[in-house]
């Protein structure tokens, strides 16, 4: 039962406020109305961010459109959603969290080849200001390159 999903819906804020850690990949505990709404492409999680509530992680402001053909048992879509990992991933985690004064931040919500709903989410650092100033400099500086190359083999 292979499915081709084009289901990928990045975070593009978090690679420039953050610099990210370490990566991982968790599984998202949804309501059936929500995992319809996220194939549809439905989801936002720009503004979102991940916490601990006693031991478990959970997604905070990750939206979720309601399910257009859903009855009365449509779903809240702000509502805080658990992500699954292994009790190891997770205590570390929550201790790098604790001690280091780390963020944990989703990169992207997809679907994978057996059709469940994953989220990449990452041990980040906050940037600072000028570390944002120099991720634009060389994002231009790039851009700029790629022009004069292109000029050039033209």
């Amino acid at each position: 039962m292979k499915q081709t999903n084009t289901i990928n819906i990045k975070n593009k804020k978090a690679r420039f406020e953050y610099e990210i850690l370490d990566k991982y990949t968790a599984g998202i505990k949804l309501a059936g109305t929500e995992i319809k709404s996220i194939r549809e492409g439905k989801a936002s999680i720009a503004e979102s961010f991940c916490e601990f509530q006693e031991d478990e992680l959970f997604v905070i402001n990750m939206t979720i459109q309601e399910y257009s053909h859903a009855t009365y048992f449509n779903h809240n879509p702000k509502s805080s959603r658990k992500l699954l990992l292994n009790r190891r991933e997770l205590n570390k985690l929550h201790k790098e969290v604790r001690n280091s004064g780390l963020t944990i931040v989703p990169l992207r919500l997809f679907i994978n080849d057996r059709g469940l709903a994953k989220m990449q989410i990452a041990l980040a650092k906050g940037k600072k200001l000028y570390d944002k100033r120099e991720t634009i400099k060389e994002r231009d500086t790039k851009k700029r390159l790629g022009q004069i190359k292109k000029a050039f083999n033209n």
